[in-house]
């Protein structure tokens, strides 16, 4: 069983909650956000990070997503932001002008995808010359740290061994990453780690619900209800302590850019 991003059962699943200001903070880092005219976020999912990127003062922000579903979910989400627009389109064809952005974000993307010269070379083609290029995605390495009460992900392996696979097969590599960029002509990439507040709990519970839903959680769908069950007991006891939980994930952002001039 894998997730559906089409179907209307998930439309909201990735609509449930804000980007947090770890993330705002170390995108202001990497980017001169005052330079930031119109933003693309590809693969914008229920808009979480297109209202980041409005938050941040950017005046035009254009997010992307191959499920209409998800689509919808996003514009009810982003429905009191004016300056953001949504449209159907793929990592491969965004059906977008040439050298329209200032700013592309995929932000959880490229591990759903088996092709990263085409997804790349789709962003370099709607990157103004100068803009910048974020990617963000776990490695291998960010996956399989060990579970504890901020990284809950580590729990997910600890009980169910099989899922190490299939997240090993989907997760590139940073050389692959950075070597994908260099053939398509990106230049200056840098690349650093985040531990990104994925979600603040006020109680054990709260968390626990989250996880039987597979909420924003593409990897459940690979269990089924029992399995998840499971999961939800054994994160119970591991979790003894009651109160708030921060939840945090690592991960890894390459940031590239498009020379300003011609080549």
């Amino acid at each position: 069983m894998t997730i559906n991003f089409h179907s209307h059962e998930h439309q909201k699943t990735y609509t449930t909650r804000n980007a947090d200001r770890s993330w705002i903070e170390a995108i202001r880092k990497l980017v001169e956000m005052e330079t930031v005219d119109h933003a693309l976020d590809i693969g914008c999912g229920g808009g979480i990070y297109a209202k980041a990127l409005s938050d941040t003062g950017v005046s035009k922000v254009t997010g992307v997503d191959f499920s209409e579903s998800m689509l919808e979910g996003a514009k009810e989400n982003c429905q009191s932001y004016e300056n953001i627009s949504l449209k159907y389109g793929t990592a491969y064809e965004t059906g977008l002008e040439n050298t329209q952005y200032d700013l592309i974000i995929q932000r959880a993307l490229i591990h759903h995808l088996d092709d990263l010269q085409r997804c790349f070379q789709e962003a370099y083609r709607v990157l103004k010359r100068g803009g910048t290029f974020i990617i963000q995605d776990r490695t291998p390495e960010d996956c399989f740290l060990k579970g504890d009460r901020n990284h809950i992900r580590g729990y997910f392996f600890e009980r169910f061994p099989q899922l190490m696979n299939s997240e090993r097969a989907r997760r590139y590599k940073s050389k692959t990453v950075v070597t994908a960029l260099r053939n398509q002509g990106f230049t200056n990439i840098e690349e650093m780690k985040l531990w990104e507040t994925r979600k603040v709990y006020e109680q054990k519970d709260e968390l626990l619900q989250d996880i039987k839903n597979r909420t924003g959680r593409s990897l459940l769908h690979a269990l089924d209800d029992n399995e998840v069950s499971e999961l939800t007991d054994f994160i119970r006891r591991s979790l003894p302590q009651d109160g708030p939980i921060v939840e945090k994930d690592r991960w890894t952002i390459w940031k590239a850019m498009k020379n300003a001039k011609e080549e």
